[in-house]
């Protein structure tokens, strides 16, 4: 498919380098770009992935990472990235966007999806759908100066950090995912949500290198916190992360938060992103209480069966009895299962 002198290619193993090449310096690209998502989408969700990109004289002017996912319980949909919070064309001209697009309502024309998504946060199509504003983005500068940083926290937010550092917490990197997985699972269960498969965190591990760590709280020798964190440009990204119930007496979710960021900022990184979060719910309570700010997030979608955008998320009322039923569930079994339902949560 040719658009203005742009040709459109399905990326293979041959061209992993140069698109992360291009991810790297396009201002339009994250994180949730990389090529290795591909590879880490397939083999811990078995969901088919198609990552296009533009060229043009033999360069590479745009990417588009698309997940295919389809389950009999959450429909037949086209998702840039899927199974991450951010995805969509990367470019850098028209005619780039134009020819990824051409092709992208191509496959979701061959693949009989119901929907293609777009989860860029800027709305960039007239004609298609968009869901503006129920999800909002919270990120903000970080200072070389830990005690610049721990200032900037408001009062109240701060004297929880200083509770964790006063209970002698430690913060510890961890070279293996079992102790993140186990207190997410937790987590994820008390929130009345389905965990994803415990190689998934092993993949991405893996994938990512340097550029993924695991940063873990520990009281006494008991681990009560663990989030993994992804590193992009000068932005640190803590992404999965969770406390147990004991973390609670001493402050260790923020306490966490706060050792990411401390650990970021010596290392140069000069960006927080704390990620998205719904309106109304208590992560985007907690972000807001560090002092950040909320960026609306535009998600767009276009629309091939009916009219109504897809509303697959925790505040939809349909899901309501779920969630408390699964907030129930005997951890065990909520482990076993949750991975069976997470894959199709894209």
């Amino acid at each position: 498919m040719s658009v203005r002198g742009v040709e459109v290619r399905a990326l293979d193993k041959a061209d992993e380098a140069r698109w992360d090449a291009f991810v790297a310096t396009c201002p339009e690209a994250s994180f949730f770009h990389r090529a290795a998502w591909r590879d880490v989408i397939e083999d811990s969700f078995g969901k088919t992935c198609h990552f296009l990109y533009a060229e043009r004289a033999g360069e590479i002017v745009g990417v588009l990472p698309l997940v295919h996912a389809k389950s009999r319980l959450f429909g037949n949909s086209l998702i840039s990235t899927g199974f991450t919070v951010g995805g969509g064309p990367a470019v850098v001209d028209t005619a780039a966007r134009e020819a990824l697009d051409a092709r992208a309502v191509a496959l979701a024309d061959s693949l009989d999806v119901d929907y293609l998504e777009y989860r860029t946060g800027t709305a960039t199509h007239p004609g298609w759908s968009s869901k503006p504003d129920l999800y909002v983005l919270f990120k903000k500068e970080i200072d070389p100066d830990p005690e610049k940083n721990m200032q900037a926290i408001p009062r109240k937010q701060r004297a929880m950090v200083r509770k964790g550092i006063k209970a002698e917490l430690r913060s510890v990197l961890d070279d293996d995912t079992e102790r993140l997985f186990t207190i997410y699972a937790e987590s994820v269960r008390n929130l009345g949500t389905p965990v994803v498969p415990p190689r998934y965190f092993r993949n991405l591990k893996r994938a990512f290198g340097h550029d993924c760590d695991i940063v873990t709280v520990l009281d006494g020798e008991r681990a009560v916190a663990s989030v993994m964190n992804f590193y992009f440009r000068d932005t640190v990204l803590p992404y999965y992360g969770g406390g147990t119930a004991a973390a609670r007496d001493v402050a260790g979710n923020d306490f966490m938060y706060w050792e990411v960021m401390r650990r970021a900022a010596a290392r140069g990184f000069r960006v927080f992103d704390y990620g998205r979060s719904k309106r109304g719910t208590g992560a985007f309570a907690f972000k807001k209480n560090w002092g950040f700010e909320p960026t609306p997030l535009t998600y767009e979608f276009y629309l091939r069966r009916g009219t109504d955008i897809p509303d697959i998320n925790p505040l939809n009322p349909k899901y309501r009895i779920f969630i408390a039923a699964w907030q129930r569930l005997p951890l065990a079994l909520a482990n076993r299962i949750g991975p069976l339902i997470a894959r199709d949560l894209a």
